[in-house]
């Protein structure tokens, strides 16, 4: 057994919750051989056109990624074994949020600049599964770039993932991030979304996001900045007491940062091949997938 391919654990655990083919036309390819196919190409970051052929035609294994990408399966998939996990009580309500900026290689360039436009799906890489209008590549001082806006649990296993440019900032998407978290439960009611804490490093220490967290009931563990320190001091009284710190709970801010080492792994990750967010979005959830099982 290789070791991007599925083991006979892991596919017995996705197996019934992958979609049903449909009753006419043709039986569909074996959803094992593809799978492992897409999963070849994350973790190598080859061509389409160079899948080896134990996984079949190249294009039968690209097409059902485009599918399953754009209609919002492959992250549905994610969130299924996340229902699993939460029902056997391994999910971990203490969440971590960071970003990471990762280089767009010459083939992703290329893409037609369109207005974006919403596509099937649940919660989203680029607000509700939408294409954004640059794809998500952005022109920064490395060149062009994507960065991961990403929020774990304590496991250090994506929870939230959405996509920008390279040069937007860390704190602008963070209620976004937030609102993509979702602690689903088997059987009926809404799932929760409120985190038992939030810690995050100094680049989200803003008053906007201190006040979000408030007003939600979530407890912050985020180091204030030297400039905020100074500026509170040197207004005394009218500065307020400091945010509450909780310097254990920040050691565990790690667990993020471990999650994007994990992801990287996938050289389709590392670095971005993938010409539409939504295909590179694709990429996360399947490396997403194999994380959580």
């Amino acid at each position: 057994m290789r070791r991007h391919e599925l083991t006979d654990e892991q596919w017995q655990a996705i197996e019934p919750l992958l979609p049903v083919s449909g009753a006419k036309g043709r039986p569909r390819v074996d959803d094992r051989r593809v799978i492992n196919g897409m999963l070849f190409k994350a973790k190598t970051g080859v061509a389409w056109r160079d899948l080896p052929e134990r996984y079949g035609p190249w294009k039968t294994v690209y097409n059902r990624f485009w599918r399953w990408s754009r209609n919002g399966t492959l992250t549905a998939l994610v969130g299924k074994v996340r229902v699993v996990a939460e029902a056997i009580d391994e999910l971990d309500r203490e969440v971590s949020v960071d970003s990471s900026i990762v280089r767009a290689h010459q083939h992703a360039a290329g893409a037609r600049r369109t207005r974006p436009r919403p596509t099937q799906g649940a919660d989203g890489p680029c607000g509700g599964h939408s294409e954004p209008g640059d794809h998500a590549i952005g022109r920064s001082r490395g060149g062009p770039t994507t960065r991961i806006h990403l929020a774990c649990d304590g496991h250090g296993r994506p929870l939230s993932v959405v996509l920008t440019g390279g040069n937007v900032n860390d704190c602008t998407q963070f209620t976004t991030v937030m609102a993509g978290i979702r602690f689903d439960r088997p059987g009926p009611g809404r799932p929760a979304t409120r985190p038992v804490r939030v810690i995050a490093d100094k680049g989200y220490s803003t008053k906007a996001i201190r006040a979000h967290l408030r007003k939600r009931g979530i407890p912050a563990t985020i180091p204030e900045r030297r400039d905020q320190q100074a500026n509170r001091k040197r207004k005394g009284r009218a500065g307020g007491r400091p945010p509450a710190f909780d310097r254990t709970a920040y050691k565990r801010r790690n667990v993020v940062e471990r999650c994007f080492n994990r992801l990287k792994q996938f050289r389709a990750i590392a670095t971005r091949f993938d010409k539409t967010a939504v295909s590179y979005r694709g990429m996360i959830d399947l490396a997403t997938l194999l994380i959580w099982l």
